[in-house]
């Protein structure tokens, strides 16, 4: 993908675009009721009117990426920069040519407005609605790779088995054992929820091939690259939840975020 932009088959040519800012942040949460604390770090890149963004696993990228990438232009981050600063700029590139808003007053992507308030309100109704997405029978197993403990919560209320795997975490909010080999998950999942940042750690197009040759649907919910994901929609990617930046943890005000879902010749 990042070929086909930079040869201008997306857009304009991405030589002929400048980064005005790159910006880095760092911040954890710990969610009232839980004994998790989320340490998150993203890089994010400022085209235009747009931002892109991707979280990174600690020591991937420097604080110093801001002052050396600002002001550069894009084909630049595109070809040369460290893996996440590439998903970045990728994904601003893609929002400045196609909005979420503009998905979103056209019909193509369902707007949802996250409710003000605490870090707990929010987080319970970006998974519920992230959740939402999913079309699943009673005891339905859902592989979830990307664990939040509020969208464990939401899957169990969606009637769902959670199959929870991340790097980071060994068990979720209420004991169960989460587990770090994704193919695991992938062999015994019926449908699989996966966090956008798979796209920064290199396992999204294995979990992508795997769903496809699978025939199970796969549910992508992104801050990470949400412009990204969004590009294989209908290509293995079966719904989105995207959430452009500024992210719903960053404010304590409506903030929106846009589902969209891939609909067949048929409607379905």
């Amino acid at each position: 993908m990042i070929e086909a932009v930079l040869a201008g088959e997306h857009g304009p040519l991405p030589s002929e675009l400048v980064a005005t800012s790159v910006f880095w942040v760092h911040h954890g949460t710990r969610l009232a009721g839980g004994d998790t604390t989320y340490s998150n770090q993203y890089v994010l890149v400022r085209l235009n009117g747009s931002f892109g963004g991707c979280a990174f696993e600690a020591g991937q990228v420097d604080p110093s990426i801001c002052r050396e990438s600002s002001g550069t232009p894009l084909d630049l981050l595109l070809r040369e920069g460290p893996r996440p600063l590439r998903i970045a700029a990728l994904d601003a590139y893609l929002s400045e040519i196609q909005p979420h808003r503009a998905a979103g007053a056209a019909g193509t992507a369902e707007p949802v407005t996250l409710t003000a308030g605490s870090a707990e309100v929010r987080a319970r109704a970006r998974d519920a609605a992230i959740a939402g997405l999913l079309d699943i029978e009673e005891g339905a197993s859902v592989g979830l790779i990307g664990v939040v403990n509020p969208l464990v919560a939401a899957i169990r209320e969606r009637g769902g088995t959670p199959l929870p795997c991340d790097f980071n975490l060994r068990t979720t909010q209420w004991g169960d054992p989460v587990t770090t080999d994704m193919h695991e998950v992938l062999e015994r999942a019926e449908v699989v929820v996966a966090t956008g940042m798979t796209l920064s750690n290199g396992s999204f197009d294995t979990i992508l091939e795997r769903c496809r040759s699978r025939g199970i649907p796969l549910i992508v919910y992104a801050q990470t690259g949400s412009s990204v994901a969004r590009a294989f929609l209908g290509s293995g990617v079966t719904a989105l939840s995207a959430e452009p930046f500024p992210f719903s943890q960053f404010s304590a005000e409506e903030t929106v975020i846009y589902r969209y879902r891939h609909r067949t010749a048929d409607g379905a």
